[in-house]
């Protein structure tokens, strides 16, 4: 198994029921309102995005007929690995920092 099967191959899951993409997306909401981070904040909206660009492209409202070939996912799948990475990373050390009482 490849690597990028490995990282990439659980994000399949949204071609074939875009609605799951509102799960992450409700999840970075909840983390955002915790931690107050703007990363955390876009990674919910990217989310909430996808969510709905995956649902026109499984209505085929988004594409021509041929939406088999996903070039666009070479593109999406990374930009929502690392910015959902990134953000969780941010969202749970704002989290901690605020539970010392430090500044979040």
């Amino acid at each position: 198994m490849t690597f990028a099967a490995i990282i990439y191959g659980p994000l399949t899951v949204f071609v074939s029921q875009p609605l799951l993409a509102l799960l992450p997306a409700a999840a970075f909401a909840v983390l955002y309102r915790a931690s107050s981070r703007r990363l955390v904040g876009a990674a919910a909206v990217l989310w909430l995005l996808y969510a709905f660009y995956e649902y026109g492209m499984r209505r085929r409202w988004l594409c021509s007929g041929e939406c088999n070939i996903r070039v666009d996912l070479l593109l999406l799948y990374p930009v929502l690995w690392i910015v959902s990475l990134v953000a969780v990373i941010v969202g749970i050390i704002a989290l901690k920092r605020r539970r010392k009482g430090g500044p979040a």
